[in-house]
């Protein structure tokens, strides 16, 4: 049964160890619990109540992969400086600028001052730590070697945060862009354009074809605003906001950006580089080949590679090669094919996976280069074709009528 402790705070009104009046916020999943917190903490609480949750956006969002990118990170170093769990944790909570991720952080030292392990820990917010992350963690805890997994976590996660970061900037700038030159289009054609129009009526003169065109398409804007605001509505609503909250609105945007003429060979090789970043980690740490598949297929953000991993998954316990496996799903690039099977050979296929995956994320990085250099000026072009080709418009008539004169 998930475990949403993560997702419950709760304000607090209380005694100190001092006897002194303290309050604050704690992580539980029920009253008693968040209660039973504050007392291992040495509060005697008073009063303990649920905090308002904002009504949009839901609790998962709250924390961010990058806060546990940075986290995982901190805890790294503090495990290598030889300072305890438990009280590494508590700086940890101590330094946390989120009240959030200090919740969360809380919960974990309460854990594990209880006696739970870390990874056991962590398996009560699943929703924040994923599978990959538990195991990584499991097999630190268990080897002895929990310095180095981590550190190999927050390697694992700052590549990929950095690989979400440089697709992200690559796509937000166009849109900004795209959204702010129909903001200012509509503003033209229902404020600017009118007040043009009233001046045109009284001239008495024939307007020219492309001042007419624009006039009437701000007679249609200045009409029908309400039903071209509600198809901007309905398409953010289709494309951004549903997917968001629908797993099958979800699976077709990502199938569909699979065959974008662009953003597919992307969304393709990002998918791939993730998958065997995630697959050579776990295969390093020692889970079994199986296992570290089925972890690899959560992690790769398009459920068409997930579906193709867990079928490569059941293919290799069937007793087929990792290799040949994923030649069998077509999906996969032929450098990758030949990589894992040089890998398989020679035995060093944690080895030829994290190559595979710095290729693929130096080629992700290099497209998203290449596609912003060839994407900002044109849509610079675009801009000023459209604002400029509104005014030239509206000015048009007036200078073929002071031509006359």
């Amino acid at each position: 049964m998930k475990n949403t402790s993560a997702d419950s705070l709760w304000t607090w009104q209380g005694l100190d160890r001092s006897g002194r009046p303290a309050q604050g916020e704690i992580s539980g999943a029920s009253v008693a619990l968040a209660k039973a917190r504050l007392r291992r903490q040495g509060i005697r609480p008073r009063r303990v109540r649920r905090k308002p949750q904002p009504w949009f956006g839901g609790a998962r969002k709250r924390i961010k992969s990058a806060d546990i990118a940075i986290f995982t990170r901190q805890l790294a170093t503090m495990v290598r400086a030889a300072i305890p769990l438990v009280q590494a944790l508590g700086i940890m909570a101590e330094t946390a600028s989120k009240p959030t991720l200090r919740s969360l952080i809380l919960a974990l030292r309460d854990d594990v001052t209880g006696g739970n392990g870390l990874a056991d820990s962590m398996g009560r917010h699943p929703e924040i730590f994923d599978s990959p992350y538990r195991n990584l963690v499991a097999a630190g805890e268990s080897s002895g070697t929990l310095e180095a997994m981590l550190d190999r976590l927050a390697t694992h996660r700052e590549k990929s945060e950095r690989l979400k970061a440089r697709i992200r900037k690559a796509s937000t700038y166009p849109l900004a862009v795209c959204c702010v030159a129909l903001a200012v289009t509509a503003v033209l054609l229902t404020r600017v354009v009118p007040t043009f129009a009233e001046t045109f009526a009284g001239l008495g003169a024939e307007l020219p074809w492309f001042t007419q065109v624009v006039l009437g398409l701000s007679d249609w804007m200045t009409a029908n605003w309400p039903g071209a605001a509600g198809a901007v509505l309905a398409l953010f609503i289709a494309l951004v906001w549903l997917p968001r909250h629908s797993s099958s609105a979800n699976r077709l945007r990502q199938r569909a950006l699979l065959r974008a003429p662009v953003i597919g060979p992307l969304t393709r090789h990002a998918a791939c580089a993730r998958f065997a970043r995630t697959l050579g980690t776990l295969f390093r740490a020692g889970a079994a080949l199986t296992d570290s598949l089925e972890s690899a297929a959560e992690t790769t953000g398009n459920v068409v590679y997930a579906k193709a991993i867990g079928a490569i998954g059941e293919d290799v316990r069937n007793g087929q090669s990792l290799a040949g496996a994923i030649r069998a799903a077509r999906l996969f690039p032929p450098l990758l094919e030949q990589l894992v099977d040089i890998g398989e050979e020679s035995g060093m296929l944690d080895d030829m996976l994290d190559k595979c995956a710095a290729f693929f994320e130096e080629d992700v990085e290099s497209r998203v280069d290449r596609l912003t250099a060839l994407l900002e000026p044109f849509i610079m072009a675009l801009l000023g074709l459209l604002v400029g080709g509104l005014m030239v418009a509206m000015y048009l008539p007036i200078f073929q009528l002071g031509s006359v004169l």
